[in-house]
């Protein structure tokens, strides 16, 4: 198919989508998925999966402004407030899904696939599952914010506990990777520097590309007199950053989380934010419809049970820890009750890092995969609305709903 026809398609059909499902007082976002599930190779084949595969890199090009946009709206003050619970909520939600995911998958692997051992099976791939949970997508937080204007505390929150996820995971799974790699291969060894040291290298030096970034775009912008070439500046430095960091194998959702929030908390130009807010919209519009083209039946198929498993711990253990993190630092009420609700959205990173992993098992390897594909599916359909609950009933919603 031809690729402008393809975006054009994504586009029109998935604003019918989104607004078809705003009638039914769902998010934008969630028609925008079914709008991709339906158009997908799976069900109704009207954009094909070679056409999907060459348009990945919108995906790309979205988180890397989605990024910019949430480490943007990290005010240093509002986070100093909130430092307590940030830190408290961030833990322990993390290490809630990791432990939840893990005891449940270790102790049910043997229903899914009978006959394997307990430390070189069941363990190690619960683990890996484990670890990869701990990841919030901000794709999906960032667009029901902006949809609905939301701020607040419970808001605040949210947004620095999901700028920091993706860190966590990143270094929870090199931690798995390092403890169930001598397991699944019968040697007893562990490296603490491929546990440690690799994942806290690789933050650092993207926080060390979006900190170059962030003092050549406040440079540069400088010499801007209108907002249409701010736009273009603004745009070309976020690409810049994230074509550099994907070169160099980084991670380029930090360092473009890094570039916004020095960028916000450096500069009193609010255009800054301002200008890339004016297409926002039409990058989740293409971003959300193409992540519910990636949709496979066959895979729901395979690893359907394995996946709910995945989808009621990670959930479960979200919700909880945010709830325990947030108690033991006598956050706002509103943040107790309701934030774990808005952590449960996964896609992009997620699917990165069980890939990663999922190489370095060929005997379950394609298992892990497909299970975690599939609850990610599953959770594109169901976190949207449970994060819209979240930020209406904690009253943070700043535009009149019809």
């Amino acid at each position: 198919m031809n690729l402008i026809l393809a975006i054009g398609i994504i586009v029109v059909v998935g604003f019918f989508g989104g607004l078809a499902v705003g009638k039914l007082k769902f998010p934008r976002i969630t028609g925008y998925i079914i709008i991709g599930i339906l158009l997908s190779p799976s069900l109704l084949n009207i954009i094909p999966k070679e056409a999907v595969e060459n348009l990945n890199i919108i995906t790309d090009i979205a988180l890397g402004i989605i990024a910019y946009l949430i480490g943007g709206s990290l005010h240093w003050e509002n986070l100093r407030k909130l430092k307590e619970s940030i830190t408290w909520i961030t833990l322990l939600q993390s290490l809630g899904a990791w432990f939840l995911v893990t005891l449940v998958l270790a102790l049910s692997g043997h229903l899914i696939s009978p006959n394997q051992t307990f430390w070189q099976w069941y363990f190690p791939m619960a683990f890996i599952i484990g670890a990869v949970s701990c990841a919030t997508a901000p794709a999906a937080t960032m667009a029901i914010i902006s949809e609905y204007k939301a701020k607040g505390p419970l808001t605040t929150t949210l947004l620095a506990v999901v700028a920091l996820d993706d860190a966590i995971a990143v270094i929870a799974l090199a931690i798995a990777l390092g403890i169930c790699q001598p397991l699944v291969g019968g040697a007893s060894n562990f490296s603490f520097y491929q546990m440690l040291g690799i994942p806290f290298l690789h933050i650092v030096e993207s926080v060390a590309v979006g900190i170059i970034f962030a003092i050549a775009l406040m440079y540069i912008s400088r010499l801007v007199r209108t907002r249409e070439l701010l736009l273009v500046v603004v745009f070309g430095m976020l690409m810049l950053c994230a074509g550099v960091t994907s070169y160099l194998n980084l991670s380029s959702i930090l360092a473009n989380m890094v570039v916004g929030f020095i960028v916000v908390n450096k500069m009193k130009r609010k255009e800054m934010f301002s200008v890339i807010e004016e297409i926002e919209d039409v990058l989740y519009a293409m971003f959300f419809v193409l992540a519910g083209l990636h949709f496979d039946l066959g895979v729901l198929k395979v690893a359907g049970i394995l996946a709910l498993l995945i989808v009621l711990a990670r959930c479960t253990g979200k919700v909880t820890g945010a709830r325990a993190g947030a108690k033991l630092s006598h956050a706002p009420d509103s943040v107790k009750k309701y934030l774990g609700f808005a952590l449960l959205p996964k896609a992009g990173v997620t699917i990165g890092l069980i890939l990663l992993a999922a190489l370095r098992f060929p005997t379950f390897g394609a298992v892990m995969l497909n299970a975690v594909l599939a609850s990610t599916i599953i959770n594109e359909l169901i976190a949207p609305p449970l994060t819209k609950y979240a930020i209406f009933k904690a009253g943070e919603v700043s535009v009149k709903v019809s």
